[in-house]
């Protein structure tokens, strides 16, 4: 049986950034491997963009992050304040997306017209193996999930109270939201 996704992604943040980052990603799930294509247009330019599907482990059903999550204020969604709505990253969408390791340099760059295309294809039971080891369950759930892309260059002033992450272990220009988009079934 083969299911089919897809997401419009939206800008996020754009008047920070100064662009309006959108796209589209499409997700085919098979018996044997999930395919992802996702493709970017004005984002920064020539830098690395990590992106990642972002949910919940309790089957809630993630939202994409607006405005209103700005809850401190300060005119900035940084990747903290988008957990309310959109839950936790989870599979990131790099040169292997089924070891499920976030902090990595083999995520898409952008060329110099901020466009990028990755084009995956994953063996299935490895990452549903590894999403059950790190999220105790092997239901990826991709229609109660967000995509998320990240980054702009550290050239970006951004206010002192924008956060990395909840430990504040990755630089916030690395891990700022850029664009989001609500992943959906085809029917």
């Amino acid at each position: 049986m083969v299911q089919k996704y897809v997401a419009e992604i939206k800008p996020l943040n754009e008047a920070i950034i100064g662009t309006k980052p959108h796209g589209t990603a499409e997700f085919t799930v098979s018996d044997d491997a999930l395919h992802i294509e996702v493709e970017m247009f004005d984002t920064p330019k020539n830098m690395q963009h990590w992106e990642h599907f972002h949910g919940f482990t309790d089957g809630k059903d993630a939202q994409p992050a607006t405005m209103a999550q700005d809850v401190n204020h300060d005119g900035v969604v940084d990747l903290p304040e988008t957990e309310a709505v959109s839950g936790t990253t989870m599979v990131p969408f790099d040169a292997e997306p089924h070891q499920m390791d976030i902090a990595n340099d083999t995520y898409p760059v952008s060329d110099d017209q901020g466009h990028f295309k990755y084009v995956k294809h994953v063996p299935l039971a490895d990452l549903k193996a590894q999403f059950k080891k790190v999220f105790g369950t092997d239901d990826l759930d991709l229609d109660k999930r967000v995509i998320y892309i990240h980054g702009v260059p550290d050239a970006v002033k951004l206010p002192d109270t924008v956060g990395g992450n909840l430990n504040e272990k990755y630089d916030k220009h690395v891990t700022l939201p850029i664009a989001v988009g609500k992943i959906k079934s085809v029917k």
